[in-house]
């Protein structure tokens, strides 16, 4: 960030340091060197003076892009923002450009899984929506041995805290699966970006996306694993959808086998989808299109061949329907 901020001034941009924390790492405050920066508030608290971002100097100041570094910081109590997003927000409604930085594992919705892999809960977090309002999101990727490399070479932490840093939350299979959170995150905003701007009505899919269409048959139950297998197998999302007449009421044993679809959907990590048509095969098709699915599992038709023969089957419909989605289609045989 730093850097960037000393070519954009060199190209004329009017940038300022709003906050920048360097924790004492020499490398980082030499970066700063040369860029003007705001002086920070002090704030009073339990006897106490502490210092803090000063957003009302920012406004009087008006640059054209400031720079606010640990976006997840809390505020001391008694700051006019709780949160130091929340002091950017003011800023950008001011008209005024900002860079930050984030670690991942800030990140709100990724909290549990964060605790799971490295068994610290993160108490500082942001709302997932502040990557979907940025303009750019540039993840800063490096690999975990070079991580560690830098850790104690006391370029991230002081010294004294390098060696807890590596036995705690910065252990070796932590970084691997922060670093790999890191990169899915941007993965899954490019491609939504690259969905919400496409005017040729193409999806832009770059995680593979399974939907295990059930129906009331005995079977879905057979189909929905297979369909969480051939998820796993992909690395891919799981989406299960149920759509139902909406002339036909379920009988009791039906609505309980809709009810186990779910309930087992979501013990694989599953997302269950519920919806009401005259046409299964065309609602099936717009949820796909609107989840951006690019795997499609269904059960062998149900038909009695004859039927087949005087009406398409609905497997026929759903192809033409999908051709031009890059959609493919599993057709699994069932036992009857």
């Amino acid at each position: 960030m730093l850097e960037e901020a000393h070519q954009l001034k060199a190209e004329g941009i009017d940038v300022v340091v709003g906050i920048l924390e360097t924790h004492g790492r020499k490398e980082t405050a030499e970066k700063a060197t040369g860029l003007e920066t705001i002086q920070r508030k002090a704030i009073f608290y339990q006897n106490v003076t502490l210092e803090e971002f000063d957003t009302d100097a920012v406004l009087q100041r008006c640059p054209q892009l400031v720079l606010v570094d640990e976006l997840a910081h809390t505020n001391v109590p008694g700051s006019a923002c709780e949160k130091r997003y929340q002091d950017v927000e003011v800023i950008l409604q001011a008209g005024i450009d900002v860079y930050s930085t984030v670690n991942i594992q800030h990140l709100e919705s990724l909290n549990d899984l964060v605790a799971r892999i490295t068994g610290v809960v993160v108490r500082e977090r942001i709302p997932d929506r502040l990557l979907d309002e940025a303009d750019a999101v540039v993840v800063i990727d490096v690999t975990p041995e070079t991580l560690e490399e830098r850790l104690r070479e006391g370029k991230i932490y002081r010294l004294d805290k390098i060696e807890q840093s590596l036995e705690n939350f910065f252990q070796r299979r932590n970084l691997i699966a922060l670093r790999e959170l890191a990169l899915r995150e941007v993965a899954d905003t490019v491609e939504d970006d690259g969905n919400a701007s496409n005017l040729a009505g193409l999806s832009c899919n770059i995680h593979e996306r399974v939907l295990v269409c059930i129906s009331t048959y005995p079977n879905s139950m057979q189909l929905l694993r297979r369909g969480a297998r051939i998820a796993s197998y992909m690395n891919a999302r799981l989406y299960t959808v149920f759509v139902a007449d909406p002339d036909r009421f379920l009988s009791k044993e039906e609505s309980l086998h809709i009810e186990t679809c779910e309930k087992l959907c979501k013990e694989f990590g599953g997302e269950f989808v519920k919806a009401n048509s005259h046409s299964v095969a065309t609602e099936i098709a717009k949820i796909a299109s609107d989840l951006h699915i690019t795997q499609i599992v269904i059960g062998e038709s149900q038909q009695s061949g004859w039927k087949r023969f005087f009406k398409r089957s609905f497997t026929q419909r759903l192809m033409e329907l999908i051709r031009h989605q890059n959609i493919d289609l599993h057709i699994i045989a069932t036992e009857k």
